[in-house]
């Protein structure tokens, strides 16, 4: 009778703790589906953004040298003012919150008001005409939902928290792009710098729950479209050495120059930034109006719809494009303001591969455009295999795998020649001794594991 009553206790237990587990993962798998709607609405509301400044520029080009400098300064303000942490890309602040462990902190930076306000930042940006993305932020947003989720089942251990951030941020890349293994490799190359058994399946799962949320509301689409080129061995991997070098230099340059710029600039134009940053923003603002009006409004945006048409071969671009796009995102960041990297590097390296293919006539023009976007943003990320895999899921082409890894690698490397701290590691680094300077910095685990 004793040992009847034993098991009936021991099944009752079972019951109880399986009835949690399941609580736990449903919340969790909520989370995660979260992620991906608040993906697709900022996606929504960016495109918004975009037409209303294609609105405004219809009325008039000249609006933009009003338009640009106050929306600069606005957003501006109201970062350094209501919503610190909401600054710049968004992925360094993903990237320190994993190096943490004062839970507080993290939540303060990966709250849902600060979320809230990247999206809307971001979107003030776009309307302004800054050369700023959607997707870095996005990683933040997933991040600050799935940090959310930690604080409600009350994970109280670090691991398990620096998991749903890595987590967030995964499906963040995944929803934003509709490349869910890109959002895999993303998480493991450039957020963790590590696989771990305890991460992985936490991580994949969310990544499909909402890279499946985005597809089931958006449907299955591809970023760029569709693409058929190929690089055949021969003459025409010309262009992957072209491409792998032109992509390394200039990819590597823009790390160097946002690295420098994150610490500060010596002398009055440094004292200037930091004791006038609204004035500063202002002034970033009129140099992107004058670029943009030089540029027929070009310069203004993600730069999506351009790279779009460079790949799939509607428009072709002067090397102006590429130069102007490159020295915009510059001065884009440079203004503090909240907006990633993605998008612009990609239209960048698109309008770089535009104007290469011109010389190469023994290979397939679109391919040599997928080759420059996948070198230049390598370079700039140093992070090879999410490069490649973001523009091989985003154009729908495994053919070109071979020729994209090649000319990210190459890229990677003279990148690593010229800025040999990864860009989004040295502004976590940055991020992380301004918030928090008794945290251990994050640069050693930034270059952890690194191909090469």
């Amino acid at each position: 009778m004793a040992s009847t009553t034993a098991r009936i206790r021991h099944f009752r237990d079972t019951a109880r703790i399986t009835t949690a587990e399941w609580r736990r993962k449903l919340i969790y798998w909520g989370g995660s589906i979260a992620v991906g709607l608040a993906a697709i609405g900022f996606a929504l509301l960016a495109d918004k953004a975009a037409q209303l400044r294609n609105h405004i520029i219809a009325i008039s080009p000249w609006l933009m040298l009003i338009i640009t400098p106050s929306g600069l300064a606005l957003s501006i303000w109201l970062t350094r003012t209501f919503f610190r942490g909401a600054q710049g890309s968004g992925i360094p602040q993903a990237i320190a919150c994993m190096h943490i462990s004062d839970h507080k902190l993290v939540d303060r930076v990966l709250s849902l008001r600060v979320a809230a306000a990247k999206v809307l930042l971001t979107c003030l940006g776009l309307v302004a005409g800054a050369s700023i993305g959607r997707e870095g932020p996005t990683v933040q947003i997933g991040a600050a939902i799935m940090n959310a989720v930690g604080r409600f089942l009350d994970m109280g251990d670090a691991v398990s928290r620096r998991a749903l951030v890595l987590t967030g941020g995964a499906a963040g890349v995944a929803a934003a792009f509709n490349t869910p293994l890109a959002g895999i490799v993303f998480g493991i190359e450039e957020l963790a710098h590590s696989f771990e058994q305890r991460t992985s399946g936490v991580m994949l799962a969310g990544v499909v729950l909402a890279g499946v949320t985005a597809i089931a509301l958006v449907g299955n689409y591809t970023y760029f479209g569709h693409t058929d080129s190929v690089v055949p061995v021969g003459v025409s991997w010309l262009a992957v050495i072209a491409c792998g070098l032109l992509g390394g230099v200039t990819g590597g340059t823009f790390s160097a120059i946002l690295i420098r710029a994150s610490r500060g600039l010596p002398g009055r134009a440094g004292r200037f930034i930091s004791q006038r940053p609204i004035a500063f923003a202002a002034l970033c603002g009129v140099v992107l109006a004058l670029i943009g009006l030089a540029s027929g409004g070009m310069t203004y945006g993600t730069g999506y719809a351009q790279a779009r048409s460079i790949i799939q071969g509607e428009e072709h671009y002067p090397a102006s494009y590429f130069v102007l796009k490159y020295i915009a995102t510059i001065v884009s960041y440079c203004s503090g303001i909240p907006g990633g990297l993605f998008a612009p590097s990609l239209s960048v390296g698109a309008g770089m591969g535009g104007w290469i293919a011109q010389f190469l006539p023994h290979t397939a023009p679109g391919a040599v455009v997928l080759l420059g976007t996948v070198a230049y943003f390598s370079a700039v990320v140093q992070a090879p295999l999410t490069a490649t895999v973001i523009v091989m899921e985003m154009c729908d082409n495994q053919q070109v795998t071979l020729a994209l890894l090649a000319s990210s690698f190459m890229a990677f490397g003279v990148s690593r020649m010229i800025c040999s701290q990864p860009l989004y590691g040295a502004l976590a680094e940055r991020f992380l001794r301004t918030i928090d300077p008794k945290s251990i910095p994050v640069e050693s685990a930034s270059s952890e594991k690194k191909p090469g």
